[in-house]
């Protein structure tokens, strides 16, 4: 049986709830898209991915399927090494290289780190089901608590920080967390980055904003989550959602709606929140780079820019960096 390692919940409840009285004390509220991923966030979010105007997804895949054996070429590990994966998730993209590593005979250990539980069970079970052999030593809560413990690995690592999420953080908070990851990893260690490009603007706002309303839901839950976890009574049927994209500076911003004046009261932190009707919670940013913008950031936070490795339709690149 693999054990796993989880933080204290007691711990991560606490800054939950003080981010979310930070937030939605502010006077132009938000609340981090980190906290989307709850287990029934998490769940939703895998329907996003299964959306066809989604493109992120697929287009990873297809570079970690078809060129997973040019990234372990530039790997030169020549030792047994981790992988370790920040937000893993379901891990199905990621499996792709797994796969090709299991197949070259290659010694290594996957360390899928996730926030959700629930994700990490069925990441294992999935796992194990296509790669039985495989060794694997999972990790619950959050990466930046994680990053602190892995620094003292005394073995090679590839670092993963798939899916686009980087796009997520503005550029102080970017520097900050790749500063964070450089500093913990080893001399030779490599960080294999996703990074979507900017493209056809229409092609961004599909995927952001789709007629399903499934994002919409993945945004609603973030109400949701405050009010099982921290004891709120927000009603989300009485929000809407918007997002829009900026073709001049590559970034998507979502939000949240109040579609009346309302005061909420969340009882962890027993406090009211008061609401104008049109107020804005802002829920997510969603950067979308350039090749010589990628580069900039990783030698502005003292990497070795290695390769791109893109999709044929260059909407995405997996970048691999080494310190």
């Amino acid at each position: 049986m693999t054990e796993l390692n989880i933080i204290e919940q007691d711990t991560e409840l606490e800054i939950f709830a003080k981010d979310v009285d930070l937030g939605l004390s502010a006077p132009f509220k938000s609340i981090s898209s980190k906290y989307f991923y709850d287990d029934i966030g998490s769940g939703i979010f895998q329907e996003i991915m299964k959306m066809p105007e989604y493109y992120p997804t697929n287009c990873e895949f297809e570079i970690l399927s078809l060129q997973s054996e040019d990234i372990i070429k530039k790997l030169h590990f020549n030792e047994p090494f981790n992988i370790v994966e920040f937000g893993a998730g379901d891990g199905i993209k990621t499996r792709q290289l797994l796969k090709k590593l299991v197949e070259k005979g290659i010694d290594f250990t996957y360390v899928p780190i996730d926030i959700s539980g629930k994700a990490i069970e069925e990441l294992q079970s999935n796992m194990f089901t296509a790669l039985p052999d495989i060794k694997i030593k999972p990790l619950i809560g959050n990466y930046f608590t994680m990053v602190e413990e892995l620094s003292s690995l005394d073995i090679p690592c590839l670092f993963l920080f798939l899916g686009g999420n980087i796009g997520n953080y503005q550029p102080e908070e970017a520097d900050q967390l790749l500063s964070q990851f450089h500093e913990n990893m080893k001399i030779g260690d490599k960080l294999l980055t996703g990074f979507d490009l900017q493209k056809n603007p229409a092609t961004i706002r599909n995927a952001y904003d789709d007629k399903q309303g499934i994002t919409k839901a993945f945004n609603l839950n973030l109400l949701q989550r405050i009010n099982t976890e921290l004891g709120g009574n927000f009603k989300p049927g009485q929000f809407d959602f918007y997002s829009h994209y900026d073709p001049a500076n590559g970034e998507v911003k979502s939000y949240l709606v109040s579609l009346i004046e309302q005061n909420v009261f969340v009882e962890k932190m027993d406090s009211y929140y008061s609401f104008r009707k049109n107020e804005l919670i802002w829920t997510e940013l969603s950067k979308k780079y350039t090749i010589s913008g990628i580069e900039e950031l990783g030698i502005r936070n003292n990497f070795e820019v290695i390769e791109h490795f893109m999709d044929c339709k260059h909407y995405f690149t997996d970048s691999l960096w080494m310190k």
